[in-house]
C-alpha cells in the first residue's frame, strides 16, 4: 500500500543561489537547466522536471531558493536522497526560516479516508510535533496544530463527500479555495487536498541531511496508507507524556507498518530527539534506544 502512493517535496534552502542549485540537481538527474524568469527548471531524460524557484519567506534573499520535486514514487526516493546529498555538497545551507514539505498524492482518498487520516494525525499530533522538533514559532505560523472547530465539525457531519470536507475545513461553503488561503497554514494541509489533490505535511524543519528527508517521507506515506487502509480511527487527542515519548511514539511508528531494516533510518531519525526509552515504557534497560536502530544513515 505505502509503495502504491505517489509524492512530492518542496525543500527550502539558503546560502546558494538558484543557478547553482539548479546545476547540482542537474548533476544527478540529467537532463537540460532552462532558466524561467528568475526560476529553474530541470528536465531530465525521461520527462520529469525539477524546479527552483524564489521563496520571500527565506533568508538570504538572491542566495536562497525552494526545490520542488517532480511526481516521485517509492521507489525515486534513492534519487531525491543524491538529489539532497549534491545539493548539500554544493555548499547549500538551511536555517530557522527553512522547512520540507511533503505532498502525498490523494487520489486513491474517499471522504473517510480523509476523515481518518485527520484523526489519526490530531490524536498522535504532540507527540509528533516533539518528535520532529517543531519550534514555538512555526507552529503558531506556518505550522498550527488541527483546528479543534474542524474537528468538531468533522465528528458532527460525518462527510462523505469531499465538498463536505471542505465545508468542514473551511468553516463554510467554499466553491473555490485558494492556493495561498492562510488556512493553509496547518501541519496537515487540506487546502492542498481541496486545491491540487495533494495531503501537505508542513511539520519539517529545513534538512539537507538525506536520512532525515527519506525518513520524513517515509512517515508521511505510512500515515496515508494507514488511513487509507484502516476501517475506522479516533480524534482523541493524546497528551504528551515526557517519560514515555520514545517509546509511544515507536509504538506508534510500528503501528503505522515501519518495522524491519527498511525503517531502520526512519526509526532512527523521528526517535532521536524524544527522551525515555524506545524499549521500555517506564525505562528498564540502561540502554535507550534497541539494537536494531542505533545507527543510521
Amino acid at each position: 500500500m505505502l509503495e502504491s502512493l505517489r509524492f512530492g517535496v518542496e525543500i527550502e534552502t539558503t546560502g546558494m543561489d538558484r543557478h547553482r542549485l539548479a546545476d547540482a540537481i542537474q548533476s544527478v538527474v540529467g537532463g537540460r537547466v532552462i532558466s524561467d524568469y528568475r526560476a529553474y527548471q530541470i528536465t531530465d531524460p525521461a520527462g520529469q522536471t525539477w524546479r527552483v524557484v524564489p521563496d520571500a519567506s527565506l533568508s538570504g534573499g538572491e542566495n536562497s531558493g525552494e526545490i520542488v520535486s517532480p511526481i516521485l514514487t517509492y521507489a525515486d526516493i534513492p534519487e531525491l536522497q543524491r538529489v539532497v546529498r549534491a545539493v548539500r555538497a554544493a555548499h547549500a545551507r538551511v536555517d530557522h526560516t527553512c522547512s520540507v514539505h511533503v505532498h502525498v498524492g490523494a487520489e486513491a482518498f474517499d471522504a473517510a479516508a480523509i476523515a481518518r487520516l485527520a484523526k489519526m494525525v490530531h490524536k498522535q499530533e504532540r507527540l509528533i510535533e516533539k518528535a520532529l522538533g517543531i519550534s514555538d514559532s512555526r507552529l503558531a505560523r506556518y505550522c498550527r496544530p488541527m483546528d479543534e472547530d474542524f474537528m468538531r465539525r468533522l465528528e458532527t457531519s460525518r462527510p462523505r463527500t469531499r465538498e463536505q470536507i471542505s465545508e468542514a475545513w473551511y468553516g463554510r461553503r467554499n466553491v473555490l479555495p485558494q492556493r495561498y488561503d492562510g488556512q493553509r497554514y496547518h501541519g496537515l494541509n487540506l487546502t492542498s487536498l481541496l486545491v491540487r489533490g495533494t495531503f501537505e505535511f508542513r511539520w519539517f524543519q529545513g534538512s539537507l541531511h538525506a536520512g532525515e528527508i527519506k525518513s520524513y517521507v517515509q512517515f508521511c506515506l505510512a500515515l496515508a496508507a494507514k488511513a487509507l487502509k484502516s476501517r475506522a480511527a479516533s480524534s482523541r487527542r493524546r497528551e504528551y507524556a515526557p517519560g514515555s515519548a520514545k517509546y509511544d511514539f515507536r509504538v506508534f511508528l510500528l503501528g503505522l507498518g515501519m518495522i524491519g531494516d527498511e525503517f531502520k533510518t526512519a526509526r532512527f531519525h523521528l526517535l532521536k530527539r524524544l527522551s525515555g526509552s524506545s524499549a521500555w515504557k517506564h525505562g528498564g534497560r540502561a540502554s535507550s534506544t534497541p539494537p536494531e536502530d542505533r545507527a543510521a544513515a
